[in-house]
């Protein structure tokens, strides 16, 4: 058939004048349209109206088009879609936006829009395609959803343009400061702890040296013994903010049990200030998709079937580490439905992977001001946005091109996307909430604590030996 993206013109000799018209039909069903391009009477002249096809041929004169759209997370969502009506947005929502964006393009080329509906994006297994990608591979459809640009489906479709942005990343809360570092180091820098050790060091020689001439001078219970223990353990129970009951009996020796208790009561009153505020820190410490497979937290999917699709699609080492820590051999995989995922989220130390935008959705509604904070996201595809795909032989490729790249820069794309999505929740207060201390936060210091027990047991033995 000679349809619109054909090229195909009929030249007419009347004597040494020629007429040159170009024909071609809307659809299979239309009659042939016949288009004046020029004539040639010794000079050729071109008579067209526009040099661009698109601009000749934009008006399919009601043919109609269908579109192929994506539901997966409710069949509530195909209502909503044909009445156009905005509700229940946290369902299918990128679809909604798809439709409404394809609505426009149709009324732009003077075209009937028509619509199916399948259940999958489009994926090949054992040399078939699933999903909308088969509806327009069998011209089922025209055109469809937004989808990911993936290299094979290139085999059955071209992609126009992105008129709703479709991000498949896993998202989480950063873990606390505690889960990837030794928070009790981090009050003071290096040279502090540096000169912390050479002070008490020097107190304790001052005070072994005060402690044997007060023993000359006079004895008693409570005074050091002039022992270098003796001056060791007052000065490690100043370092604690700790009381002794044995104390220097004369000046010097008090002068510098003053000065040591001083410097660092200040010392430990800065550091106590700190250790608050680290406790309730996040760390911003995963990054990169590496940085995530490293770490400890719980990996999980939306329970629906891109995810299988898309996490079992990558080869390499890294990908397919993820793959299994979702979907581990033997044992439950940890796929879940968007609300109970959203909440594991709340919760802590869970990543869930899924399309952004109805999680954010979610996540607006049922995260405190305070937890959005800490949000961070990390992409398992890195893609692209999706971009609508029509078929890749179909005569109307050009001419659904234009009328979508329109609507993008015209503004009515973005217009579309804040009225159906959500982009990832502001911080709008970042003062953290106070939450009980647990095992994990104490954990390098009953390290601490299990050492001293070990190495005063040690001592002890060695004594009576």
């Amino acid at each position: 058939p000679i349809l619109v993206s054909s090229e195909l013109v009929l030249a007419e000799r009347h004597k040494e004048h020629i007429t040159m018209t170009e024909l071609h039909k809307p659809s299979v069903n239309h009659s042939l349209q016949f288009t004046p391009r020029g004539f040639y009477n010794g000079s050729l002249f071109d008579t067209r109206p526009h040099r661009e096809l698109y601009r000749r041929r934009k008006d399919l004169m009601g043919h109609t088009l269908i579109m192929s759209n994506v539901i997966q997370d409710n069949n509530v969502s195909k209502e909503h879609i044909l009445n156009e009506d905005r509700l229940d947005l946290h369902n299918d929502a990128v679809a909604k936006a798809c439709w409404v964006a394809a609505r426009h393009c149709f009324e732009m080329l003077n075209a009937s829009e028509n619509h199916i509906f399948s259940y999958r994006w489009g994926y090949k297994v054992n040399g078939e395609w699933s999903g909308m990608i088969n509806d327009i591979k069998t011209k089922k459809a025209d055109l469809a959803t937004n989808c990911i640009t993936y290299k094979d489906r290139l085999e059955v479709v071209s992609f126009t343009d992105m008129v709703a942005p479709v991000h498949m990343r896993f998202i989480f809360r950063q873990p606390p400061l505690t889960y990837t570092a030794n928070i009790f180091s981090l009050p003071f820098s290096t040279d502090v702890w540096v000169a912390m050790a050479i002070c008490s060091a020097a107190a304790t020689v001052m005070l072994f040296v005060t402690s044997m001439w007060e023993v000359k001078m006079e004895r008693n219970p409570t005074q050091l013994d002039g022992s270098f223990s003796d001056a060791l353990l007052l000065t490690m129970s100043a370092v604690a903010q700790q009381g002794c009951y044995i104390e220097p009996s004369r000046a010097p020796g008090r002068i510098v049990e003053w000065s040591l208790f001083t410097a660092l009561m200040a010392l430990y009153a800065a550091y106590s200030a700190n250790i608050v505020v680290l406790l309730q820190a996040p760390s911003n410490s995963i990054r990169t998709l590496s940085q995530l497979a490293s770490s400890k937290i719980t990996l999980s999917a939306n329970d629906v079937d891109y995810s299988r699709f898309v996490l079992n699609k990558y080869n390499d080492s890294l990908h397919v580490g993820i793959y299994k820590r979702v979907t581990p051999d033997g044992g439950t995989p940890n796929y879940y439905q968007i609300d109970k995922g959203v909440e594991k989220i709340r919760q802590g130390l869970f990543a869930f992977h899924s399309i952004v935008e109805p999680v954010y959705r979610r996540i607006e509604e049922t995260f405190l001001e305070t937890e959005k904070c800490d949000l961070s996201e990390v992409d398992f595809v890195n893609g692209f946005d999706g971009f609508i795909p029509v078929k890749k032989d179909s005569p109307y490729l050009e001419i659904l091109r234009i009328p979508f790249k329109r609507i993008r820069e015209s503004g009515i794309q973005n217009a579309l996307t804040r009225r159906f999505l959500v982009s990832k929740p502001r911080c709008v207060n970042s003062m953290s909430t106070f939450s009980s201390v647990g095992l994990l936060d104490m954990r390098p210091v009953i390290i601490f604590m299990l050492y001293g027990i070990i190495f005063s047991v040690m001592i002890f033995l060695a004594e009576v030996v």
